[in-house]
């Protein structure tokens, strides 16, 4: 079956070596534009393995540069890498003096560039869970993971407990545990970008907190994800010895991830873009389940967290022991700071992410 030439190549970066160059040049034979969608660079997630100076990383660097203005539109996920791609890389609305086809059709044709921020959104799967569901979640996983069983048994048979919640059967009706955990999240990739070892020291401080007279609940913490570095921590975490906070590192299934934002009381995002220039898609999702978060600081994180309004920002682990702290010292009422935090989410009224895709790059589809 012979398909005609597509209008348009989308490529996403990174990875883009070598991609960004096979791709312009199958757009020259096929005389289709090329879009770059840049999630990132390239050679700043090589230099975390290989440091900055290794020449493999000047190499990829340069590669990523030159290539990269070969595209006729260039997304990108924020408007600090928008600037970085006009200012460094000279991307933005301009014509390009070398014609594309020139060499190897014999055109004259011109082609432009220009840079145009496309944010991350969620997908429609990430929003809040009702009870029900997470009842049958939490049960489904305290088949495996001991800190979603429950922690004392019902005095009544017709009544099933997890950690969190308990259903009656006579009733039907889900509640919330009495007394139970405080549920907090994070999701990673176990990779150098992460340094967990500051969640952890914060767990620490939480539980001196607790042991020194604080009235705060006790935290169940959900780690989610597999990556090169899981096992180091688990180490780690072995080594901690808590009363009143349980880890846990599951690997989930797909339907069962976005099940579990939704449920949570709060996320913790530990996600340290390599670039400076990237926004962390798990508190894209996490804000999707209208989940308030708390993420350590890089450049451009305010175009997504925004400091007492949908979250907090910390700097080190002392700050993120403090804020949890404040966050869960009235939890779980209703009036609390966290609460009001998730209220602003629900009430912000997000784009999802076909929203934004027709918002944003559609009208440069339809009129190249």
């Amino acid at each position: 079956m012979k398909t005609g030439s597509p209008s348009y190549i989308l490529l996403q970066n990174p990875p883009g070596l070598p991609s960004i160059a096979v791709t312009w040049l199958v757009c020259c034979i096929r005389r289709s534009n090329l879009i770059i969608d840049w999630h990132n660079y390239g050679y700043t997630i090589m230099s975390l393995t290989h440091g900055k100076q290794h020449p493999i990383v000047h190499l990829a660097k340069w590669y990523e540069k030159i290539f990269g203005r070969l595209a006729d539109y260039s997304f990108c996920v924020t408007n600090a890498m928008k600037e970085d791609l006009r200012t460094n890389w000279h991307i933005n609305t301009a014509v390009l003096t070398i014609p594309r086809y020139t060499v190897l059709m014999g055109s004259s044709c011109f082609y432009h560039y220009s840079a145009i921020t496309l944010y991350d959104k969620p997908p429609s799967i990430f929003k809040e869970t009702p009870l029900d569901i997470q009842h049958r979640l939490f049960m489904k996983l305290a088949e495996e993971y001991a800190p979603f069983k429950a922690r004392t048994m019902s005095e009544c048979s017709e009544v099933e407990k997890s950690v969190f919640t308990e259903l009656d059967s006579r009733t039907g009706s889900v509640t919330h545990v009495q007394g139970r955990p405080a549920l907090l999240i994070s999701s990673t990739s176990w990779t150098e970008d992460e340094d967990f070892s500051i969640l952890l020291r914060a767990l620490e401080d939480f539980e001196q907190f607790i042991n020194d007279g604080a009235q705060l609940p006790s935290l169940v913490c959900v780690i989610t994800g597999k990556g090169p570095l899981k096992q180091y921590y688990n180490h780690l975490i072995e080594k901690l010895h808590f009363k009143h906070i349980q880890i846990c590192t599951p690997w989930l299934e797909a339907e069962e991830y976005p099940l579990l934002l939704g449920s949570a009381d709060l996320g913790v995002c530990l996600h340290k873009s390599s670039s400076g220039l990237d926004l962390p898609m798990k508190v894209v999702d996490m804000f999707g389940c209208c989940l308030p978060v708390c993420a350590i600081h890089f450049t451009c994180l305010h175009e997504l967290v925004k400091h007492e309004e949908n979250g907090l920002i910390f700097a080190n682990s002392n700050e993120l022991a403090e804020q949890l702290k404040m966050l869960f010292s009235d939890f779980p009422n209703v009036t609390s700071r966290l609460n009001r935090f998730r209220k602003n989410l629900q009430e912000s009224k997000q784009l999802r992410w076909d929203e934004s895709w027709d918002q944003t790059v559609l009208p440069v589809l339809k009129n190249p």
